[in-house]
């Protein structure tokens, strides 16, 4: 049972996967895309390749719990990767997941434009493993 999470941008998705087994998340890749369109494709591909049973998408929810715009738009989104993929797609809050990530990456020396360039997919994982740490699936 693979659980797929996403950190939705409109420029970028980070993609992290769990194991076969649903309990490990490790970061999978960056789509980067200048269309939807193209973060769709990739994502659908991605669940096929990973024989993925269920998607977990990050919230962006303000740091006091309300949900603003891009809350809307991460649910657009969350809807249509349900229907291109066919998989249940559910949402977590990720308030923290990007400060936990820059902070992974800081500690682990990652700096620079290779830090940019996993920053998205660790704030996926970190949301992977909130996930599949609260049992949600």
């Amino acid at each position: 049972m693979r659980i797929l999470a996403l950190d939705y941008g409109e420029r970028r998705v980070g993609v992290a996967v769990s194991d076969p087994t649903g309990v490990f998340a490790q970061p999978l890749e960056i789509i980067e895309s200048k269309s939807r369109e193209g973060h769709l494709k990739r994502i659908r591909e991605l669940v096929q390749d990973y024989e993925v049973t269920r998607i977990v998408v990050g919230l962006p929810l303000h740091m006091d719990g309300r949900a603003g715009p891009e809350v809307e738009a991460v649910r657009h989104f969350g809807a249509m990767v349900a229907h291109r993929t066919d998989r249940p797609v559910d949402y977590l809050d990720e308030r923290w997941t990007t400060v936990e990530a820059e902070r992974a990456l800081r500690t682990a020396g990652v700096r620079g434009s290779r830090k940019r360039a996993h920053l998205d997919s660790m704030a996926a994982t970190l949301l992977l493993r909130t996930y599949l740490a609260r049992g949600v699936a």
